[in-house]
């Protein structure tokens, strides 16, 4: 998002709108790969800068091209993308959140890559949810780059501490609430929970499998309406509110925006977090630090989980297609997927190499592997700007209903349709 990782309007995609007609046609007959010593340029948001450099790395030092990586703030990117594709000045190759590639796609940003992506041998096995998101009017325009999904993190050494199973994760939103207040009560600066609180994509990263998990919904199949306002999603708002007010999440939580959302967890002074798989590469255990994963619970069992990562394609004013498709063509290749995805604790973007022998050897990477096919990825033209503007519909309404006075049910009720007016108009 990683989906939670992105929160920003995608007003520089009016830019692209008045000044692109539509998807790009990749050039007639030019589908195959080019390994000359060309120097691709690649773009991507800082939340995705590590896993993308770690490929490039790789890619750089076994071929004759070179990619050149260029990192931008999360909270500037599509709007910096946006202007760049108006002045035809985007990069070679574009990283894009997943939920962002429907617009991409049908603004003209990527080229039409269909003939390439029909020709690699594995293509059936490539993400489901990120295919689908990059696939516009038969067309496909990205390949999935990077899977991040939300899951549950548990520090087993704070577990221990608290006399809870380390190897029994919460089954139940239920049991995770008496978990986290038992951890709560170890004192000290240790705390049961934690959220990114003025953070609406990690908001809805994590809690929406809550609801999903529990039989309840957040959008139409078509992506145009909010169905919010239900009991199911008012029950894990409500419950998220009195761990809050009850103290076992942190003050700090009101104000965590995203970008040290899970630094409290690293440093193993937080017992239980949802967050997203990717954090796992970045984290050191020690001895204040051991890390259980788990699928995120419904109210009474049950378990989902938000498909969410990015996408790459290959930006439709590219003088380097044939190099570009080189680099992201590699990027699916078996030895990038085991030796560099794999290998560095992240989840492999394709099903047949899902039972690796990286992710056979640390349990928890099993566990990422599964989810992939048991939980969701909204997919809507409008997306950012509903649920990731900080600005926007999405990012009042949780923060009312986690933190605010009134009724949560009225809460939700009462916002519903400014978020389905959003999702609905424009694009």
């Amino acid at each position: 998002m990683s989906t939670y990782r992105t929160a920003v309007l995608l007003t520089g995609l009016l830019v692209i709108a008045a000044c692109q007609s539509g998807p790009s046609e990749s050039s007639a007959g030019d589908t195959g790969a080019v390994d000359d010593g060309t120097t691709i340029t690649m773009w991507t948001r800082s939340p995705t800068a590590t896993f993308s450099q770690t490929l490039i790395d790789a890619y750089n030092a076994s071929h004759k091209n070179k990619v050149q990586l260029t990192v931008f703030p999360a909270d500037s990117y599509q709007q910096k993308v946006g202007t760049a594709a108006g002045a035809g000045q985007l990069p070679d190759v574009l990283a894009a959140d997943v939920v962002y590639a429907p617009n991409y796609a049908s603004k003209g940003v990527y080229l039409d890559i269909t003939s390439r992506v029909n020709q690699l041998p594995f293509k059936e096995s490539l993400a489901p949810a990120h295919m689908k998101a990059a696939t516009g009017n038969g067309k496909t325009y990205g390949v999935p780059h990077d899977i991040d999904l939300s899951a549950v993190f548990y520090n087993k050494v704070l577990f221990e501490r608290a006399g809870l199973d380390p190897e029994k994760p919460p089954a139940t939103l239920d049991e995770m609430a008496a978990a986290a207040k038992k951890i709560q009560a170890l004192g000290g600066d240790v705390s049961g929970y934690f959220f990114g609180g003025a953070c609406p994509g990690c908001q809805l990263f994590t809690s929406w499998p809550m609801i999903w998990a529990s039989g309840g919904t957040v959008l139409n199949e078509q992506g145009t309406a909010s169905t919010i306002d239900n009991p199911t999603a008012a029950k894990v708002y409500s419950l998220l509110r009195q761990m809050y007010a009850d103290g076992v999440v942190p003050a700090s939580a009101k104000n965590e925006s995203g970008p040290t959302w899970t630094q409290l967890f690293g440093e193993g002074k937080v017992g239980i977090q949802p967050m997203g798989a990717t954090a796992l590469q970045g984290m050191k255990e020690g001895p204040d630090l051991r890390i259980g994963v788990a699928p995120i619970p419904g109210l009474t069992g049950g378990s989902s989980t938000f498909v969410g990562g990015d996408v790459l394609g290959i930006s439709a004013n590219s003088k380097n297609a044939a190099a570009a498709w080189d680099f992201i063509s590699w990027t699916l290749s078996d030895q990038a997927q085991v030796e560099v995805v794999a290998k560095s604790k992240n989840i492999t973007v394709r099903s047949d190499l899902a039972d690796n022998t990286y992710a056979k050897q640390d349990p928890r990477l099993g566990v990422f592997n599964q989810l992939v096919g048991q939980g969701q990825t909204p997919i809507s033209v409008n997306f950012g700007k509903t649920f990731n503007d900080a600005n926007g519909p999405w990012t009042a309404t949780v923060i009312e209903a986690v933190f605010g006075s009134a009724d949560v049910a009225s809460v939700l009720s009462n916002r519903n349709a400014a978020i389905t007016t959003s999702l609905s108009s424009g694009g």
